[in-house]
């Protein structure tokens, strides 16, 4: 078996970790230090065009964790920021949101496992499997994806959408994510207004994506 792949139990049902995981790093919830992995963990064979993280020069994680199972949560986000326009000004968004994740939240690396674009340019975070650090409590068993802009303002444009119902579509294919997995918004599962209203008011064009 493939120990890229991560297996999942009967039903897709979340893994629990056992007593001799290493202690999560207090400034990051829901996170315990591993060596840094290396760029293998990635599937190249994408169905929707991802931007690398090579491609966006993402920094090198400090440290990095994989998800022992499929996740079988999804957590829709919003970065709260000024939507982005074209490619290298949403690249150097990405950059910024990285280096204020690590720098003044003290995370590992980026929070979230893929973010978004208006224009429906899907950016790689952590990428697939890999534990993020997007909604404390829920980062073990769950994918997060950040809508790149602010939409207690904006309204999610079609083309991001699409990315995103692609890219579920692309994880359940690949063996990543449930195909029974459960779409949350963030303030679903804390208190915050994210991923704000229009966008939270279209998390049901996103359900049934598989």
């Amino acid at each position: 078996m493939d120990p890229l792949q991560p297996t999942s139990p009967a039903g897709c049902t979340s893994r629990d970790h056992t007593p001799g995981d290493k202690p999560a790093a207090p400034s990051e919830a829901g996170q315990s230090s591993e060596p840094e992995a290396t760029a293998e963990h990635r599937v190249m064979e994408q169905q929707v065009s991802v931007v690398s993280r090579a491609q966006w020069q993402a920094a090198a994680p400090k440290q990095q964790e994989r998800l022992r199972s499929l996740a079988v949560k999804v957590v829709i986000h919003h970065t709260a920021l000024p939507s982005c326009g074209g490619l290298q000004e949403c690249k150097d968004q990405i950059f910024s949101i990285q280096r204020a994740h690590m720098t003044e939240r003290g995370f590992s690396d980026v929070g979230y496992n893929f973010l978004v674009g208006a224009d429906g340019t899907v950016f790689e975070g952590r990428g697939w499997g890999v534990v993020g650090a997007h909604s404390k409590g829920n980062n073990y068993d769950s994918l997060g994806i950040a809508f790149m802009g602010n939409f207690n303002n904006d309204t999610p444009s079609k083309e991001a959408i699409s990315s995103v119902r692609e890219l579920l579509r692309s994880g359940v294919s690949q063996g990543f994510l449930c195909k029974a997995f459960t779409l949350f918004g963030h303030r679903d599962l804390g208190v915050t207004q994210c991923p704000g209203d229009h966008l939270y008011a279209a998390l049901p064009q996103l359900r049934g994506s598989t």
